[in-house]
């Protein structure tokens, strides 16, 4: 059994790529050959909508900045009033002026400035327009969706990114039911979660086990195709509606999940689900 290293030509493979554990074993199969549609050393836009995450923005931020590739991280806060805000506006100011960190207010490690874009809305919208906003600064070949809280964990960005790579997707979800580590959810909030999917795939002919999952990363191409309308967290039965009308392929992957209480400051609530119940009707028939 030999492992695919790095190769001159056509079957060359981003050396980033090893860094995130995507390295292909071979046994006795042909080899593998480069996919036409894949991408060498593409940009990744991380794009994380922000709404009173002042415990974790800094947490989260050092975790994505972690992940060795090409990237920019695009943080788009929806009128904090927690002091999220503010921090952010400190980071803008110092990046600014042109420095490299700021020492974090959480008693981490210090955050590095060199790869944020920061913007802030006027007024709170929610996360749909959020993404909207981080959406259209984009600039990378692959734009990935980030939560700010610490439920989804930026080490799953290899898997996540793999399909895209090499040329097999255009969108990837990340599924918190297909077997990865997670921490035991709320009982009605997985049926609440398993109930829109179903309803959502019967809309779509898909076949997704987590319509809901903050985790969606798209080819830049597919967004900039489509009109987002929704405000709230309609923007998830939306963009599936969405990208299944554009027959765009579409992979799902396991992911590692760290739910987090109300208590911890969990935001979605039964309302959401409503919301999401009528997007799904209502994206079924128009646009």
């Amino acid at each position: 059994m030999a492992v695919l290293t790095e190769m001159d030509g056509d079957q060359r493979r981003p050396a980033w790529r090893f860094a995130l554990g995507a390295v292909t074993i071979l046994g006795d199969m042909s080899a593998h050959r480069r996919n036409a549609t894949a991408l060498d050393d593409p940009k990744l836009s991380v794009v994380i909508p922000v709404y009173n995450e002042k415990a974790t923005i800094e947490e989260i931020l050092r975790r994505v900045q972690d992940a060795s590739l090409r990237k920019e991280v695009i943080v788009v806060d929806d009128c904090s009033t927690d002091g999220t805000r503010e921090l952010l506006e400190q980071m803008a100011t110092r990046q600014s002026r042109g420095e490299q960190e700021i020492a974090a207010q959480d008693g981490g490690d210090a955050v590095a400035l060199p790869e944020l874009r920061i913007f802030f809305q006027t007024v709170n919208q929610g996360k749909g327009a959020a993404l909207r906003r981080g959406f259209a600064q984009a600039t990378g070949d692959i734009v990935l969706v980030q939560d700010a809280d610490l439920e989804y964990d930026p080490r799953d960005y290899g898997k996540l990114l793999d399909p895209i790579l090499d040329g097999r997707a255009d969108v990837v979800y990340g599924s918190r039911f297909l077997g990865g580590p997670q921490r035991v959810h709320y009982f009605w909030h997985y049926v609440a979660n398993k109930l829109l999917t179903l309803l959502s795939d019967i809309s779509t002919n898909l076949k997704l086990t987590d319509m809901e999952t903050c985790y969606k990363v798209f080819r830049r191409e597919v967004l900039q195709g489509i009109q987002l309308k929704s405000d709230r967290f309609g923007f998830e039965p939306e963009i599936t509606a969405k990208i299944a009308k554009g027959k765009w392929r579409i992979y799902e992957v396991p992911i590692s999940y760290a739910g987090r209480t109300y208590e911890e400051g969990k935001k979605i609530t039964w309302k959401d689900g409503v919301q999401a119940l009528w997007c799904i009707i209502r994206f079924k028939f128009s646009d």
